[in-house]
């Protein structure tokens, strides 16, 4: 490990950044709770609340190698404790927005710059740094289980709040509960950026221009957008979709919580795979088993039976995708970087994202329908589980040149 303080032990680190990392994407997945009675309320559209947390996509993906860059050069503390309070900002001002404005800069850039410092890359990257090589996967399929657990416990907690205080004070509760857990970020707090270690001369631009050069490094950039696109898409759009297929709220409610309880032990058992196996076979597996999981859900009649069915197997392969990723990138690249290069990956995965939050709602608003979605969800997970197959996943060696 990097150098600790003595209190930093590996389990309270792994703690630690599972309870950021999950209640930052579990806020982010039960906005689609939030969505119908926000736009009933303020007369606004579903392309509206769309368009919002489209933007919260974008921002998230074009901010996340920026964030990364400062986690490489001054360490992860500063970027976690800003993204917490930029995450609470922007569920206050989201809460009362009044304006389209107002929603699209709370819901939107906010919450947007405040993932880029409180998600995948920010935790997994401290984490990463911190673990042993031997303890590595361990570490990271630790800390995405108990971020799906906390995940799991937004879903029954968002849904109590919104039924008993209202949509709005539901917000300011929950945005009080980022300022109560900031804290957490100094367990995270780590010195590599401080040490010298082997490559540790490679400059910053060397390491990005070795990156762009590489083809592996655009597969994994290509096939995660199939990744942003079905998640953003499922989390904003599935409540809203099952309602138009005369399901009921506590229907979507408990699909979502199954998708967060299966993703525990999903994204576990992925993250100590990936250090058992070559991590490009088991992405490809995971985005095959999707499309299929996809593809049964929207042919098959709707009903309870195939709606828990589909959010069991979606959540076995939901956030697997990270720590794999992630690993993939170290594994190449080096941990020197890896927060800056993960970031640039990842806004694959926000591009994705973006598209299906947008053209979901775009598409439901032209049409009633959300069908045409549902088909390109399938098609890029059949291109993503493609696209993994010829990624070189040797460790790339840097020449003296690179690195000067």
């Amino acid at each position: 490990m990097s150098a600790l303080r003595r209190w930093q032990t590996p389990a309270l680190i792994v703690i630690c950044g599972g309870l950021l990392l999950g209640l930052s994407l579990g806020m982010r997945n039960v906005q689609g709770l939030f969505m119908l009675s926000m736009i009933t309320e303020r007369g606004w559209s579903r392309e509206t609340f769309g368009v919002a947390i489209a933007l919260q996509n974008i921002v998230w993906g074009l901010s996340q190698p920026l964030a990364g860059m400062v986690a490489d050069r001054y360490g992860s503390l500063r970027v976690l404790l800003a993204g917490s309070v930029l995450y609470a900002l922007g569920l206050y001002l989201e809460a009362s927005a009044g304006t389209v404005s107002a929603l699209n800069l709370g819901a939107g850039v906010l919450i947007g710059l405040a993932l880029s410092g409180t998600a995948f890359g920010a935790v997994y990257g401290a984490v990463s740094r911190i673990a042993a090589p031997d303890q590595r996967s361990w570490a990271l399929g630790m800390t995405g289980a108990i971020g799906g657990l906390c995940q799991f416990m937004m879903v029954p907690m968002a849904h109590g709040l919104i039924g008993s205080l209202g949509w709005s004070a539901a917000f300011i509760v929950l945005a009080a509960l980022f300022v109560a857990a900031a804290p957490a970020s100094f367990a995270l707090q780590d010195q590599s950026h401080l040490q010298t270690h082997a490559g540790a001369q490679q400059s910053m631009s060397a390491a990005i221009r070795a990156a762009f050069s590489h083809r592996s490094f655009w597969l994994l950039n290509a096939g995660f957008l199939a990744c942003g696109f079905q998640l953003a898409f499922i989390t904003t759009h599935l409540p809203a979709y099952l309602l138009d297929q005369g399901m009921q709220p506590r229907d979507a409610v408990v699909a979502l919580a199954i998708i967060s309880l299966t993703n525990v032990l999903g994204t576990y058992y992925c993250g100590y795979l990936g250090g058992k196996y070559s991590r490009k076979y088991l992405l490809s597996g995971l985005y095959l088993v999707r499309s299929a999981a996809i593809a049964a859900f929207v042919w098959l009649p709707v009903s309870q039976l195939t709606l828990y069915g589909f959010s069991a197997v979606m959540g076995l392969t939901w956030l697997g995708t990270v720590p794999l990723t992630n690993g993939i990138v170290s594994q190449v690249f080096g941990l020197k970087y890896l927060a800056t290069l993960f970031g640039f990956v990842f806004f694959g995965h926000q591009l994705g994202a973006f598209l299906g939050v947008w053209l979901g709602a775009y598409v439901f608003d032209a049409n009633k329908s959300y069908q045409a979605v549902w088909l390109i969800a399938i098609a890029l997970g059949l291109l993503a589980s493609l696209l993994h197959l010829p990624i070189d996943e040797r460790e790339l060696a840097f020449s003296n040149a690179a690195v000067a």
